[in-house]
């Protein structure tokens, strides 16, 4: 059991989402970071799919009421087990009654935005439409379907490893080089974009924007869409547009001129030109990019968005096969 004792500014229930519903008008939610939750529950002998927590911008304070281990993923809030530090994708054991305490963003919430959280076993919370996430919008899944508060208590599902084994990491995707770009900064994120159906309606001005300038990403910016401010984006006709089937990663342009990437709780249909996509294997780079962050698009075509999509299953594969091998009575022993 995991009790809450600060939840910080924003934390939930989520894991891999409820793919599968869009005809019904459900998002598929999940977590926005889905290789961070992934390579953590597999650090701590879960399937990739186990709920977990998401924690936006730290502050986050629980309690452990029974033995257990827990895996980070993600940014790095200065997380302190019992004041002792753990960095993320490290696998650590835990005792009852331990204490996880995580360190706020701060003002210039130079730590990133998200971090994750595995348990052993998994959040137990009850399935809905075949996921645990916390649909925040339409208030259900997850706990109570909405985000946690001081005093709930998590129920965990039953673990499938030795629990008391010792500490060890992996490295991170960032460190193991999964999408990052040689000049990829704490400044500067690149993300990979296919253009989107209505790309040609662009001006040549507003198209060489879109690669060329930088975009920030504005504090109005939620789980459902990140507002871009930069140039301003102008199609060479204005018309309107039926509403169509939108997904996660999409540029959506409204009249403003500004885009808008739509992120994992974004509404299902929309009537915005699309002039690009973000593609699927970035996405984890845009769920952990700090508010006012600047980004840079880069063009990418669908054989690049494929091979880059291998490339991250490969390094989660690699997380699977180690530790379906690890002994773990001879594993490095946490010492940070």
């Amino acid at each position: 059991m995991i009790e809450i004792l600060q939840p910080g500014i924003l934390t939930s229930v989520q894991d891999l989402g409820r793919p599968g519903h869009r005809q019904l008008g459900i998002n598929p939610g999940g977590a926005l970071n889905c290789l961070a939750l992934s390579a953590a529950n597999l650090l701590v002998g879960n399937d990739m799919e186990a709920a977990g927590l998401e924690i936006t911008m730290g502050a986050c304070e629980m309690r452990f009421t029974t033995d257990t281990r827990i895996a980070l993923g993600g940014d790095d809030f200065d997380a302190r087990l019992d004041g002792k530090s753990i960095t993320p994708y490290w696998s650590v054991p835990v005792l009852a009654g331990q204490t996880l305490k995580l360190a706020h963003a701060g003002p210039n919430a130079t730590q990133g935005m998200r971090t994750y959280l595995a348990i052993a076993g998994g959040i137990n919370v009850p399935q809905v439409l075949g996921s645990r996430s916390t649909d925040l919008k339409a208030n259900f899944g997850g706990h109570e379907g909405r985000a946690l508060r001081k005093g709930d208590c998590l129920p965990q599902g039953p673990a499938s490893i030795a629990i008391a084994g010792p500490a060890f990491g992996v490295r991170s995707p960032a460190w193991s080089g999964v999408g990052t770009q040689t000049q990829d900064s704490s400044k500067l994120i690149h993300l990979r974009v296919l253009p989107g159906p209505e790309f040609e309606q662009f001006t040549v001005a507003a198209k060489n924007a879109l690669w060329l300038d930088k975009w920030r990403i504005t504090p109005n910016s939620n789980r459902m869409g990140y507002r871009l401010d930069g140039p301003e984006l102008k199609r060479k006709q204005n018309r309107d547009l039926l509403s169509h089937g939108v997904v996660p990663g999409v540029i959506q342009v409204p009249p403003s001129g500004q885009p808008i990437i739509l992120m994992g709780d974004a509404q299902t249909t929309g009537g915005y030109p699309k002039i690009g996509v973000v593609i699927q294997a970035d996405m984890w780079k845009l769920a952990q990019a700090p508010l006012n962050a600047q980004l840079q698009l880069q063009p990418c075509d669908l054989e690049q968005a494929l091979h880059a999509w291998e490339e991250q299953q490969a390094y989660l594969n690699s997380i699977r096969e180690t530790l379906a091998a690890l002994d773990w009575s001879r594993a490095t022993q946490y010492k940070k």
